[in-house]
């Protein structure tokens, strides 16, 4: 009996998992380059993961190619760029050979922990198939990648001229374990998915999106520390505006 034919696979149900890999290919770099104390180099690849986790998304579903293979693999990757790659680029920077590496140690595997335990219940609530109305305005949490932005505010200050803040290893070890505990916190954030612009304010939001961009180019240590600290801002704001209805996994 002859065995039943098998159909091609189109190439297009690989292309996310391609991006997602050369992401994962971004946050290892971004670790080598840290240990030969190249640390401008180590967070622009860092940040190129966290630009890559987003467009393999969107690939996934633009292409009809979303899988449970895609998922984990997903979700492998992000563990590594968001929750390892930060903790061994900050611990470089701030705590190696000095009194305090074991308090920033300790700091940042709470900080990894933390990123593995947001990512597994991300994972779990996914899987969940109940009737629960939810809101996909909003994240429970603060996201893995958003997570890693924010556990390397203090390198984006160092890098963007603020050196002396590496003289400050208790206060960094600190923010570290705060930023670990938005991850796994129920604060409701803000999800950049579903924001709506009026079409009356197109234009200004156009301008400040090119604004943002060349800023950005110019002077990106500054503007990430900005939209850091702009992001913590908003904590207070997506808690309230949640009050109002169904927070969403």
């Amino acid at each position: 009996m002859n065995a039943p034919e098998q159909k091609n696979i189109p190439l297009r149900r690989f292309i996310p998992n391609f991006v997602t890999i050369f992401g994962l290919c971004a946050g290892l770099t971004s670790v080598r380059y840290g240990m030969s104390g190249q640390f401008s180099m180590a967070m622009a690849l860092i940040l190129l993961a966290v630009l890559l986790d987003g467009v393999d998304g969107k690939l996934a579903r633009m292409l009809d190619s979303s899988s449970q293979f895609g998922a984990e693999l997903d979700t492998l990757a992000d563990f590594f760029n968001f929750g390892i790659a930060p903790t061994i680029l900050l611990y470089l920077m701030f705590f190696a050979g000095t009194e305090f590496a074991n308090i920033g140690w300790l700091a940042l595997i709470m900080f990894t922990i933390a990123c593995m335990m947001r990512l597994a219940r991300f994972n779990v609530a996914l899987l969940q198939d109940d009737d629960t109305p939810k809101d996909s305005r909003f994240f429970i949490g603060v996201p893995a990648p958003a997570l890693a932005c924010l556990g390397l505010l203090p390198a984006f200050l160092y890098l963007a001229g603020w050196t002396g803040i590496a003289t400050h290893q208790v206060l960094i070890s600190l923010y570290i374990i705060g930023a670990g505990a938005l991850a796994v916190s129920r604060i409701p954030t803000f999800s950049l998915k579903h924001v709506s612009v009026n079409p009356r304010h197109q234009a200004w939001m156009f301008g400040a999106v090119v604004l943002f961009m060349i800023s950005l180019t110019v002077y990106p240590w500054h503007v990430m520390a900005l939209v850091d600290l702009i992001y913590l801002a908003s904590l207070p704001m997506s808690y309230k505006a949640a009050k109002q209805g169904i927070v969403a996994e």
